[in-house]
């Protein structure tokens, strides 16, 4: 089995806080995992992992192996410009640039370099049609981002991550702040997206994540107590954490 990414006894310290205990996960491509679990429980910091956003973080400390396609991400060589690439990242609340939609959605490949009128154009419409926003915004391309709807900028964010083509896209609560209507396009967004892409969100909605993921996994003070699919999940958990989480007894 060809796995997209690995974990292997992952533990994380923010200096003497002990935050992830032993995590060892493996996540197949092309499918949509998500992470649940009460807040405070680890699912973001082992997210925020995946694109080494936690090496900034003071006391930030961390042993295991994390792989991607085989290779260790946390390797001496390994370029972190170069694996964000790879790993994209939208966030909780939309955080589109105060630039027009089209500068929003190329600004990745113009920082690579890219100024090609007809590339750009191409990799524009490609990736809003892909973040299903194309018919929405294509005659109003030189409209300020801040301007359009807050379904509308996440659903933007997540063009801005496809332009520079990712293979795996992590989502941190991507539609906590959004209507329930704009949380069902991108719901149905994700549902699309994993036929070319692998994607893990992090969620507290458990009812979003019985909706739409694969596979589920739960976090709990820093323990990975439960990975499986996310029918076993909400129907069968194995751990009795598992089942009173889901069951609403705690979190």
């Amino acid at each position: 089995m060809n796995y997209k990414l690995t974990a292997d006894n992952v533990q994380v310290w923010y200096s003497d806080f002990h935050a992830l205990k032993n995590i060892s996960i493996r996540i197949r491509p092309n499918t949509v995992t998500a992470f649940i679990g009460p807040s405070g429980c680890g699912k973001s910091t082992f997210l925020r992992l995946i694109n080494r956003m936690n090496d900034y973080i003071d006391g930030f400390r961390m042993d295991g192996h994390i792989l991607i396609d085989e290779k260790n991400i946390y390797a001496k060589r390994v370029r972190v410009e170069e694996l964000r690439k790879e790993v994209g990242m939208v966030f909780q609340k939309p955080n589109p640039f105060p630039k027009s939609i089209f500068e929003n959605v190329v600004y990745g490949l113009r920082i690579r370099g890219v100024n090609d009128k007809h590339i750009l154009e191409e990799a524009c419409e490609n990736s809003l049609r892909q973040a299903a926003l194309w018919d929405e915004v294509k005659d109003d391309l030189k409209k300020s981002a801040l301007a359009i709807s807050g379904g509308q900028q996440q659903r933007l964010c997540i063009a801005r991550t496809l332009a520079v083509k990712p293979s795996i896209i992590l989502m941190d609560e991507p539609a906590s702040a959004l209507d329930p209507i704009s949380t069902a396009k991108i719901e149905e967004l994700i549902s699309q997206l994993k036929q070319n892409y692998t994607i893990i969100i992090v969620t507290h909605n458990m009812q979003q994540a019985a909706r739409i993921s694969d596979r589920t996994a739960f976090f709990y003070l820093g323990e990975l107590i439960e990975f499986d699919t996310t029918v076993n999940i909400f129907t069968a958990p194995k751990e009795d954490k598992t089942q009173s989480y889901i069951t609403g007894r705690f979190g």
